[in-house]
């Protein structure tokens, strides 16, 4: 078998890395794999296809700034890339984040259409099916259920400065993305899944495949974090993004700190130096981290970790600090309160942090070991990343299948 990813990175990022361990385990289990990607240097990955250089993306984003077309510039390098498509010719080809300033997806979706051949999407966000925004549920914008226009996310990524371009958007996206014959879109959440049923995209079967994680590295880890940091006696409440936009709830943790007690300290990771620099004083400012050892280390040495997220597909870092033996806090947001039960955490109504401070409160006297076991105990039954990726390759085996009938079906009926 033969496997053709795209998305915006490889190798790193939750979505790069995704694609990255797709590809490791096809060639573990001797298929052909190559991850093409359009952003940054491949990492971790020994068979890629860069599309596009600087100027491309450079190009691309200028586009996008000034007109609002996201997903129509790069025109040559996606010319260039198509023909590296023809010359290795997969049997699949599993699209990702289709955008990101790297590829013309007018010229890809026609591609594919003629190509037919069996084609995988996992919706990492919901870009697909709108005119213009990745997220809509922090405007709470539901104008993609019948029509974008007027879009109140304009200058959210992907950012455009001066014309609003989502009706035009969303009338090309949904001439170009249906009618595909043997399309088959996964989702990490049941919550995005519902989502892209109400959307135009319904036509297609869509499959839940949960992001796994590494549970050799994401398992409770001793360090002297605490000590390091003069927290020894402290109640850790933490939080982890990367970056750290409205979206991910940083106003909350600022909120937060003035509620708590000399007891109780926060420790945010994923912070730029410039917002470390304004943060008060009881907050711990700690810049992104490459290390998954050392992130471990900190959701162990945590004592709940906060997710006040206002958009969030499914929640990764929910997961990685639960492997941790980490319980969680999240706001009612998006599939992140699909990610833990009532042994593992709490789940609290967007902004509500005298709810938040009560819980923490409880936790305090309760203490982390109430939850711990079961933390772990749910991250290993249901995240395991080696159990979620063995799902993909069985939904490449099923579509080849049916794409190998219809073609034999296709082929008797021109015969008659």
């Amino acid at each position: 078998m033969k496997v053709l990813q795209i998305n915006t990175v490889c190798g790193t990022g939750s979505t790069g890395r995704i694609a990255s361990d797709i590809h490791k385990m096809l060639r573990e289990r001797g298929h052909e794999s190559i991850v093409a990607y359009g952003r940054e240097t491949a990492y971790n990955c020994n068979n890629t296809i860069k599309i596009g250089n600087n100027l491309d993306f450079y190009r691309h984003a200028l586009k996008t700034r000034i007109l609002d077309e996201h997903g129509f510039g790069s025109k040559n390098a996606t010319r260039k890339f198509l023909e590296r498509v023809k010359n290795y010719n997969p049997d699949i080809i599993h699209l990702h984040n289709v955008h990101g300033y790297y590829i013309n997806i007018d010229l890809l979706f026609n591609f594919l259409k003629e190509y037919n051949k069996p084609i995988v999407w996992t919706l990492h966000d919901c870009w697909a099916f709108t005119g213009h925004c990745a997220h809509f549920d922090y405007a709470n914008c539901y104008k993609w259920e019948t029509h974008c226009q007027k879009c109140p996310e304009k200058k959210s990524y992907p950012k455009s400065v001066f014309l609003d371009n989502s009706y035009d958007n969303f009338e090309k996206k949904k001439e170009l993305f249906i009618g595909l014959k043997n399309m088959t879109l996964v989702t990490p959440s049941q919550w995005l899944a519902n989502l892209v049923k109400r959307s135009f995209l319904k036509e297609y079967p869509v499959k839940v495949i949960n992001n796994g994680i590494d549970l050799d590295v994401f398992k409770p880890t001793p360090s002297d974090f605490r000590k390091k940091y003069d927290l020894e006696n402290k109640f850790i409440i933490l939080g982890v993004a990367s970056p750290w936009t409205r979206r991910k709830g940083l106003e909350y943790f600022i909120e937060l700190s003035k509620m708590l007690s000399d007891k109780e300290a926060i420790i945010l990771v994923g912070l730029s130096k410039k917002q470390i620099q304004d943060l008060p004083k009881n907050i711990t400012g700690i810049t992104r981290t490459n290390s998954t050892k050392e992130l471990a280390e900190i959701y162990t040495a945590s004592d709940v970790f906060f997710n006040p997220t206002l958009e969030e597909t499914l929640g990764l870092t929910n997961i990685e600090a639960q492997a941790c033996g980490t319980p969680i806090i999240t706001f009612n947001t998006g599939g992140s309160i699909e990610t833990i039960d009532s042994s593992t955490g709490y789940i609290v109504e967007k902004g509500d942090l005298q709810k938040v401070t009560e819980i923490i409160k409880e936790m305090e006297k309760e203490g982390k070991q109430k939850y711990s076991k079961y933390c772990i105990t749910r991250a290993n039954n249901y995240y395991n990343k080696s159990k979620k990726f063995q799902k993909y390759i069985g939904l490449y085996k099923i579509s080849m299948t049916i794409n190998i009938r219809e073609n034999t079906e296709n082929n008797l009926l021109r015969k008659d």
